[in-house]
C-alpha cells in the first residue's frame, strides 16, 4: 500500500524524485536508456571515433596537407567552416549507436571547429569608422549593369571598386555612378568610384599580361588612403587537375609585394581575390592585411555564389586602418554579393 500511495503521489505531481528530476536529465535518460548497463557502450562505433578524430586532424593540421597534387591543402582550406557541418552529424550517428567512444571523440573536432571559428559567431560590428569601403565583381555578363550600379551605389560608401568590368558596360556604370560619386578611374577590367579626389592612378602588375588590378591615393578627411583594387585570377575544381590555381597564386604574390612596398600609411584593399583568408596562397597578402570581416563583421560573410553563398572571396583588407564594421550588401544581378565595411584611418600624429 505505501508503494501504491508513493507512486500515485508521484503521478499527481508530488515531490518524488520523477518531480524532482531537471528537464535536461530526463531528456539525457531517454536517450541513454538502453545504454545503462551496456558494457558494449565503449567497444561499439571503433570506425565513427576515427573519423572524428580524423576530421579534427585534418582542421589541426590544414597546413601541413600539401597542395602538390590538385592544390588540396588550398582546396580543403577554402571551405574549412563547412567541415564543421560533420560534427552533428557524427554526433548523431554516435548517439545512434549508443556509442561512448564516438561521443567522446566527437568532442575534439567540435573544440578544435569552435576555436577556428567560434569568434565569427558573434556580432563584433562597432558604430565608429571614418571611411565607408565597399567592393563588387559585377560579373561581366551582368544583364542589368545600371540597376547593379545604383544599387551599389545606395550603400552609402564612400570609396566604392568594381571589378570585372566589360569594356563595352563602363560607359553605363560611369553614367549611373556619376550622381554619387565625382571622381574614379578604370584600368582594365576594375575600376574606382569616390566621393573624395583621386592621384597617383596606376596599373598593378599581377603578372597576368592585362590589367586587372590598379592603385589609387584617396585624399579623405584628415589622411591619404592607399587603395588597391584587385580582380585575381579565377581557381577551378577539375576531376582530372583538382584545385587549379597556379596562376591566382603566382598574382596573389604579386600583389602582395607591391602591397608590402607602400610607403602610406592607411592602405586598404579591395577586390575578388578568389581565395578566403585560410587559403595559404594568399599569405603574401593575408600576413600584411587585416580582414575586416575576421575583425568586425557578423557572422562569416560569405559572398560567393550570390545564389547560395559558400566562401568568402570577395575581401576588404586594411593595413594601418582600423576595421570598425563590415556587412554584405543585398543580392544584385552579378554571381558575387557586393560588400561593405567601415574603417577608422591612422591620421598623423596617431
Amino acid at each position: 500500500m505505501a508503494q501504491q500511495a508513493y507512486a500515485t503521489e508521484t503521478d499527481n505531481g508530488g515531490s518524488g524524485p520523477e518531480r524532482r528530476t531537471p528537464g535536461l536529465r530526463r531528456l539525457w535518460d531517454r536517450l541513454t536508456r538502453g545504454w545503462r548497463g551496456d558494457r558494449r557502450i565503449w567497444r561499439r562505433g571503433v570506425v565513427l571515433a576515427v573519423f572524428a578524430l580524423l576530421l579534427a586532424l585534418v582542421m589541426m593540421a590544414r597546413s601541413h596537407i600539401p597542395n602538390v597534387v590538385g592544390n588540396l591543402g588550398s582546396l580543403i582550406e577554402t571551405f574549412l567552416p563547412w567541415l564543421g557541418l560533420a560534427v552533428p552529424v557524427l554526433l548523431l550517428l554516435a548517439l545512434v549507436r549508443r556509442s561512448a567512444t564516438a561521443l567522446v571523440a566527437v568532442l575534439l573536432p567540435a573544440v578544435v571547429w569552435l576555436n577556428l571559428f567560434g569568434g565569427l559567431l558573434f556580432d563584433r560590428t562597432g558604430p565608429g569608422g571614418d571611411l565607408t569601403v565597399a567592393t563588387h565583381n559585377v560579373n561581366a555578363g551582368n544583364p542589368d549593369p545600371s540597376g547593379t550600379a545604383r544599387d551599389v551605389a545606395a550603400s552609402g560608401a564612400d570609396v566604392l571598386a568594381l571589378e570585372e568590368l566589360k569594356a563595352s558596360a563602363v560607359p553605363t556604370y560611369e553614367r549611373a555612378l556619376a550622381p554619387t560619386y565625382k571622381y574614379h578611374a578604370v584600368v582594365g577590367t576594375v575600376g574606382l568610384w569616390s566621393k573624395y579626389p583621386l592621384s597617383d592612378v596606376a596599373a598593378v602588375d599581377i603578372r597576368l599580361g592585362w590589367e586587372r588590378a590598379m592603385r589609387a591615393t584617396v585624399t579623405a578627411p584628415g589622411a591619404q588612403v592607399a587603395v588597391y583594387v584587385a580582380h585575381l585570377p579565377s581557381v577551378r575544381v577539375k576531376l582530372e587537375a583538382g584545385f587549379t590555381a597556379r596562376q591566382r597564386d603566382r598574382s596573389a604574390d604579386a600583389l602582395g609585394s607591391a602591397i608590402a612596398r607602400e610607403p602610406l600609411e592607411n592602405v586598404v584593399l579591395l577586390g575578388d581575390l578568389n581565395g578566403t583568408m585560410n587559403d595559404r596562397a594568399l599569405n603574401a597578402v593575408t600576413s600584411q592585411m587585416r580582414s575586416t570581416q575576421g575583425a568586425a563583421g557578423s557572422g562569416f560573410g560569405f559572398s560567393w555564389p550570390a545564389a547560395f553563398p559558400m566562401a568568402r572571396i570577395d575581401q576588404i583588407m586594411v593595413k594601418g586602418a582600423e576595421p570598425e564594421s563590415s556587412w554584405s550588401l543585398p543580392r544584385t544581378a552579378s554571381d558575387h554579393l557586393p560588400i561593405a565595411a567601415r574603417v577608422k584611418l591612422a591620421t598623423p600624429g596617431d
